[in-house]
């Protein structure tokens, strides 16, 4: 078997059930499997997954365990040659796994891949490729250097800001989100460690691999949607249990060895980063929850495969959800519809495109009565049920 894809879900069951669509697209042709570990989401996903996804093999825990153990479980159980980590809350194209096969079978000595990534707004993801956090690194990240010059070589090497981000180079740090390695790799030093409950895993792992000899890629070739922490209340928790895997990471792979004084500085940065970002969080919250809402039904824009289109024009109308208009200029929204005649490929590039656009996106597959999507980094996504 070429390829064992392996999804962690934790109460997201209309973002995995998007996923789980374009998963399936873009394996046509490829000798491949799906295991998705479901970390005790008590939301209904299994009930409601398992009879639309016969062809995927669905393990579940009796409580969360974490992103870690979650994926070394179901590692033990792939039988592909190569391994996808893949988050929930993403959307392949039908051409990624022909563009990753191909990229990974032409480079012996590579290690991890991963891909261009854009948000659920259309935005570019600047995690899509880091730099390892090294002390000076992570300074720089920590104390806004980064974000004031984000294309000098020195200062923004986090994101590897003075790469470009439309070509393929080696990355050192690569997102769990979306990561492509050949499962000998895994075996060979460990697969994730377990010690990182959420966050900071992937960076660990990136690192593992490269300090075994092998070299991690970028690949700009193919671009995926991840709508980024939807199994996590973006909000003071969230910021504290963050930057704890960032100050574990810093503990396990750089503190020996290090003066005590910038070992203190780098510890206190990323604790007041933490606090800086908490502030900001809530704030942020704070002014959404304040607004005034309006009373008139969201006015949506329908685009993408015709017979789908159709259905949901019918269904939204009928239900009073939404109001259907015909140009783009007058809505609140835009609903990708993916079908025969409207790709999921096809559906990402017109988010790139619409990236501007100042409202919600969502997307929606052929076959389903859903439309799903998040467009606001900091808050959580939205799911239309038909």
């Amino acid at each position: 078997m070429i390829l064992s894809v392996i999804i962690v879900n934790f109460r997201v069951r209309y973002f995995l059930e998007l996923c789980l669509h374009s998963v399936q697209k873009a394996l046509v042709g490829l000798e491949a499997e799906v295991i998705v570990v479901d970390n005790h989401s008590d939301d209904g996903s299994l009930e409601f997954l398992v009879p639309l996804f016969p062809a995927v093999r669905f393990l579940a825990n009796p409580g969360n365990v974490g992103f870690a153990r979650a994926n070394n479980q179901a590692l033990k159980e792939a039988r592909g040659k190569y391994i996808l980590f893949l988050n929930p809350d993403t959307i392949l194209p039908e051409d990624f796994a022909r563009h990753c096969f191909s990229f990974v079978e032409a480079r012996p000595g590579i290690g991890g891949l991963g891909v261009r990534m854009v948000d659920g707004a259309g935005r570019f993801l600047k995690e899509s490729r880091r730099g390892f956090p090294s002390p000076w690194v992570a300074f720089c990240k920590l104390a806004g250097l980064a974000a004031l010059f984000p294309r000098s070589r020195i200062f923004s090497t986090y994101y590897l800001g003075h790469l470009p981000a439309d070509t393929a180079h080696p990355a050192p740090v690569l997102s769990g989100a979306c990561l492509w390695v050949a499962r000998s790799i895994l075996e060979a030093i460990g697969g994730f460690d377990e010690r990182f409950f959420l966050y900071a895993e992937d960076i660990d792992l990136s690192y593992r691999i490269e300090k075994a000899g092998y070299i991690n890629y970028y690949l700009a070739d193919t671009t995926i949607v991840h709508f980024k922490g939807e199994s996590t209340p973006k909000d003071t928790r969230y910021v504290r249990q963050f930057y704890k895997a960032m100050s574990q990471f810093r503990r396990k792979h750089f503190q020996k060895g290090l003066p005590v004084p910038i070992d203190m500085a780098v510890e206190t940065a990323i604790w007041c980063r933490a606090g800086i970002s908490a502030a900001g969080r809530y704030l942020r919250t704070g002014f959404r929850g304040s607004r005034t809402g309006n009373s008139r039904p969201v006015r949506t824009w329908l685009t993408g495969d015709a017979a789908e289109t159709g259905k949901l024009s019918a269904l939204l109308t009928d239900s009073g959800q939404r109001e259907i208009v015909a140009e783009k200029r007058l809505a609140d929204e835009i609903i990708y519809c993916e079908g025969r005649e409207f790709s999921f490929r096809q559906s990402i590039a017109q988010l790139v495109t619409d990236a501007p656009y100042r409202h919600g996106r969502k997307f929606h597959a052929a076959g389903s009565r859903t439309a799903t999507g998040s467009s606001d980094p900091d808050g959580q996504g939205e799911t239309l049920v038909f």
